[in-house]
């Protein structure tokens, strides 16, 4: 498959008074055209900042202090505001986490699909008109002619969010970056609107970068997963790979702690203790006061992630100890 997103060794870091907070700290991963990617970690683990660092959307104190990340040969991180101003919402689409507070309050929600067609010289007026109109149906609105002109106050959380979702789809970009799409979601439009994304990458070749918790989710849709944890890879896997045998011990305790997906098991195990500060990171292998695996050596020295099969990586000391490495 040919190749549309290398990233390389980003680190997207915060200067505060009381110190760096290393958000993202030297991640390396790359994306086909027509795959979707799941990046899944608990809260804090740096997956928004690291998503939003590609189309250069982090606020100081953030800064990326170093790192690559190719879209089809050209670097984001390199590109300047007007440059990057091309990309966004035309080649890269996001939808963002919260859709409470990512609509204008003061714009009709018509307005707000249809300006980044018109921005970009995508569709006509009436054509994006049209177009929005349709996506509104697409994503689940009712009377879609009707909410074209009304404002987003009008608008409940979960229809909010089938609102972004439908401005990430309007001008057909080639990458769409979807962070938490489903979560004020129900389960039935929560199921139309993967089966919409799965439409639009089967018929477009649009890859998805998707950020998600729901585990459920990610297998579903997904073909290989990124497991993040304190603002580093901890494992990188096909999707169905990943489901069978996850090889970190972070990645089976998500596992552990996650409603089943089709097996029979008792109560969530979860994952004991809480992720560490990010100003002062434990040395070693940062899972290790968390791990019922850990060894002298996880405190001592950060594991490197090393390839154990193919399309498949790990950042763990006990991974030749369960059977991932060759």
């Amino acid at each position: 498959m040919e190749e549309l997103l290398r990233v390389t060794n980003l680190k997207t870091h915060f200067f505060r008074p009381d110190g760096v907070v290393r958000a993202v700290d030297g991640i390396s991963y790359t994306l086909n055209k027509g795959e979707s990617l799941a990046i899944m970690g608990e809260s804090g683990c740096g997956k928004s900042v690291g998503v939003m660092s590609l189309i250069q959307l982090v606020r100081k104190p953030g800064r990326i202090v170093e790192g690559q990340a190719l879209f089809e040969g050209r670097d984001l991180l390199k590109m300047g505001k007007e440059e990057i101003r091309q990309i966004r919402g035309h080649c890269i689409a996001m939808i963002f986490q919260d859709p409470m507070t990512s609509l204008n309050p003061t714009l009709t929600i018509g307005k707000q699909i249809t300006e980044p067609m018109l921005w970009h010289n995508y569709a006509g007026r009436q054509e994006a008109r049209e177009r929005a109109i349709k996506l509104l149906a697409a994503v689940g609105i009712p009377s879609p002619w009707q909410r074209f002109t009304e404002y987003p106050f009008q608008f409940s959380g979960g229809m909010k969010q089938r609102v972004m979702i439908a401005m990430a789809l309007a001008c057909e970009p080639r990458l769409i970056i979807a962070d938490e799409p489903t979560t004020a979601l129900d389960v039935t439009v929560q199921a139309q609107i993967i089966d919409l994304l799965r439409r639009m990458k089967e018929e477009t070749g649009t890859s998805v970068l998707m950020i998600t918790h729901d585990l459920g989710v990610a297998a579903d849709f997904c073909d290989k997963v990124m497991v993040m944890y304190a603002g580093r890879v901890a494992e990188q896997a096909p999707m169905d790979e990943f489901v069978e045998r996850p090889c970190h011990p972070y990645s089976r305790g998500l596992m552990n702690s996650t409603l089943d997906l089709g097996r029979l098991k008792g109560r969530l195990d979860p994952i004991p203790g809480a992720p560490p500060s990010l100003l002062n990171p434990p040395a070693g292998c940062r899972f290790h006061p968390r791990c019922s695996e850990a060894m002298a050596v996880c405190s001592e020295k950060e594991p490197e992630l090393v390839e154990v099969g193919p399309g498949r990586k790990v950042a763990c000391w006990t991974a030749e100890k369960e059977g991932c490495k060759n």
